[in-house]
């Protein structure tokens, strides 16, 4: 029986939803190892909803050290259909202000030491990855933030880096030269890993600072991230108690059968281990 049908993932800053009733946590163990930390179960108002922070209470793990697999797993195996991520990220125009908020619709890819697929020892599968954010969650998402008084920002381009270091000036200007919007370290693997799990996934970006393109503002800091980042947690907690009922409604999109027809390994070829370790996500295809 599921758990909980949306999950809110916290980033930096966020490591507790403390207006959630009925709480317990649970442990799960997943093929991929243990999760960041225990998931949260509770209620807000009459939605069951789960909470995983992302780095650990305490913040505990790196950017490149985050058990992404083993989070979206667990999150699956919860009956989770539904994922909003908050993070932190900067800003790479002028135009979108530190403590505003943004709901990206895509994503450039400059991680480069993460586990990325759940297809692997024995099971290949391509998931369309086009729009790497479902649309129906973001726009709920968007309006929920705009209707709690945050200056959003619905769709741009978010630009995720490995870390844990912040950009280089040269590197910043480049991204700007690529007409993205904001730099973030933590929506990828998180975003395709969902798609492959059939699970919708929205972000909601949390504008910390002017990356370091902008050379009239100081340098980031994470002293300057992390303050800016407490002062939009109350807010991103309004939005969160505004998008949970969200889960109620029937989902209507294409992150729902997005694993139908991507795997290509012969169904009697795939390995035994394979539909054990896989069978959460792929059971119903293998």
């Amino acid at each position: 029986m599921a758990e909980a049908t949306i999950a809110f993932i916290g980033g930096s800053g966020l490591y507790d939803l403390a207006e959630l009733s009925d709480r317990s946590e649970i442990e799960v163990d997943t093929p991929f190892g243990p999760p960041s930390d225990a998931i949260v179960l509770g209620s807000l108002g009459d939605v069951p909803v789960a909470f995983l922070p992302r780095h650990g209470r305490g913040h505990r793990i790196s950017p490149t050290e985050l058990p992404s697999r083993a989070n979206i797993y667990a999150l699956k195996s919860l009956g989770v259909e539904r994922i909003v991520s908050v993070s932190a990220v900067g800003s790479l125009k002028e135009s979108i202000h530190p403590l505003d908020m943004v709901v990206p619709d895509q994503l450039i890819d400059r991680t480069k030491s993460r586990p990325a697929t759940f297809f692997d020892t024995g099971l290949v599968g391509h998931i369309a990855f086009a729009d790497p954010f479902c649309p129906d969650l973001s726009r709920e998402l968007a309006e929920a933030a705009s209707g709690r008084g945050a200056a959003t920002h619905e769709g741009g381009v978010c630009v995720v880096i490995e870390g844990p270091q912040f950009s280089t000036r040269a590197e910043s200007r480049l991204y700007q030269s690529w007409d993205a919007d904001i730099i973030g370290m933590t929506a990828l693997p998180e975003a395709k890993l969902a798609r492959e799990a059939e699970i919708c996934y929205a972000t909601l970006a949390c504008v910390t600072d002017y990356d370091t393109w902008h050379v009239s503002e100081e340098d980031v800091t994470v002293e300057i991230v992390i303050a800016n980042l407490h002062r939009n947690v109350s807010l991103a907690r309004a939005v969160i108690r505004a998008i949970a009922p969200v889960a109620e409604k029937e989902r209507d999109c294409d992150c729902v059968s997005a694993a139908a027809n991507a795997i290509v390994t012969a169904r009697a070829s795939v390995p035994e281990d394979a539909v054990r370790r896989l069978g959460v996500l792929f059971e119903k295809y293998v």
